[in-house]
């Protein structure tokens, strides 16, 4: 069994309960559920072997079991996002908005689910900015807003207290703050030592400036969800409330069915629509969640520009090169990010890889290519879907995979074990 900290014990027994705690408990007896996303625009005709539906979430699947992720082409290709099932409750939140957003902002993004998430649901001319404070993990954010592809996507580096001063509103924006994360502790044993009744109270005031500077940004009846990955009421429920008395805002109520098992608001006194995900109770990880709209009109009513005519630390938008946000400009950049690869060469200058291939090139391998592939850039493809660039000189295809990017382990399996294959009976 787990060892947990004694006052995190303490704590949610007492919010939980004895009957939800117990549940709670046991679920760390279990292996925690495997799930993916699939990218309605890169898997359309692909089914997930032997997935089992996340009933929140239209492109969600459990799987029976965690494979080598790493190891299949296809996640690199971005047919697929790895995403634990809870957090995809987004989806099913995003019905429930009304008004079409024109701008729409992740404030928190990295590693990227979450925007990758709203960029599959979001019409394709509501422009997405997501942002991600920390450089390290802002470079992981556009690596993964390449590979998954879609329209008027911006990534960009910067404090939220940024984008209060740049003036830009949005109709939508999404405030996955850092936490606490007592709700990962079953999936990622590694965040139960690093919480402390200290960094609990450090993380509810951090959440409190992050939100007041987003509400700043939001149009009048726009959108602002918030979540965290936590239990504790302080960073949840007392955050919530603090909101209404601060802020002219309302929270919406989202319809869930009685067989997902989410859990309301565990504060006394506080009978608001709120949502929260429990292992043991829930298909899922911890996570907390709900929506408050900003009073004072309709959203996306009342947008002032689209995204690109944003002066966001003075940059503009920049073309993006490379796998890399440019480490020699200051905080203060944004990047236009396209999908990866880029545009598709004529059919001609493709050409399929096996499996064997397929990891090698994934390495940052050279590649010896048929004789009658196209000298010059050609784009390589495993079973149909883009991985990538070579350069091909004749007598070896010189590899353009993003260094950055590229599989360090040098075991490959010999054997494709496919996570997704073709399904010639539905689309999604």
């Amino acid at each position: 069994m787990t060892q947990l900290p004694v006052h995190f014990t303490e704590q949610t027994r007492r919010l939980m309960g004895e009957e939800r705690f117990g549940r709670y408990l046991s679920s760390f007896n279990e292996e925690p559920p495997v799930s993916i996303r699939l990218n309605p625009w890169k898997a359309k005709g692909m089914e997930v072997v032997n997935g089992e539906p996340v009933p929140w979430c239209r492109h969600g699947y459990y799987l029976p079991r965690r494979p080598n992720f790493t190891m299949d082409p296809l996640l690199h290709a971005g047919c697929y996002y790895v995403q634990e099932a809870a957090s995809m409750f987004l989806d099913h939140v995003f019905s429930i908005i009304g008004a079409v957003p024109q701008c729409s902002l992740d404030l928190c993004a990295a590693p990227g689910g979450k925007s990758t998430l709203l960029r599959a649901v979001l019409p394709d001319d509501c422009v997405l900015y997501s942002n991600e404070p920390v450089r390290n993990r802002a470079n992981i954010l556009a690596e993964n807003v390449q590979k998954w592809g879609g329209p008027n996507h911006i990534v960009t580096n910067l404090y939220p207290r940024d984008y209060r001063k740049s003036k830009q509103r949005f109709d939508l924006i999404l405030c996955d703050v850092p936490c606490s994360g007592e709700g990962m502790f079953r999936k990622d044993p590694a965040t139960i030592g690093e919480w402390s009744p200290q960094q609990v109270e450090k993380c509810w005031k951090l959440q409190r400036e992050i939100v007041d500077d987003a509400w700043a940004c939001l149009n009048d009846g726009g959108v602002l969800i918030y979540s965290t990955c936590t239990f504790n009421t302080k960073e949840n429920e007392e955050n919530i409330r603090y909101f209404l008395t601060q802020y002219e805002a309302e929270l919406l109520t989202v319809n869930v069915k009685p067989e997902w098992h989410i859990t309301g608001s565990l504060l006394p006194g506080f009978n608001q629509p709120v949502y929260r995900f429990i292992p043991g109770i829930s298909r899922g990880e911890g996570l907390f969640l709900c929506v408050l709209r900003k009073k004072g009109g309709t959203g996306g009513r009342k947008f002032v520009g689209t995204g690109v005519r944003g002066n966001l630390g003075g940059t503009g938008v920049r073309g993006y090169e490379g796998t890399r946000i440019d480490e020699r400009q200051n905080r203060n950049l944004t990047i236009l990010v396209p999908p990866y690869p880029p545009t598709p060469p004529p059919t001609n200058l493709r050409t399929s890889l096996t499996y064997p291939q397929a990891m090698a090139y994934l390495r940052g391998e050279a590649l010896q290519l048929s004789e009658d592939t196209p000298r010059g850039e050609v784009e390589v493809c495993f079973q149909g879907h883009p991985l990538g660039l070579v350069k091909n000189i004749g007598t070896r295809a010189n590899n353009l995979y993003p260094k950055a990017w590229r599989i360090k382990t040098t075991h490959i399996p010999t054997d494709y074990t496919p996570i997704l294959t073709p399904n010639t009976h539905h689309a999604l």
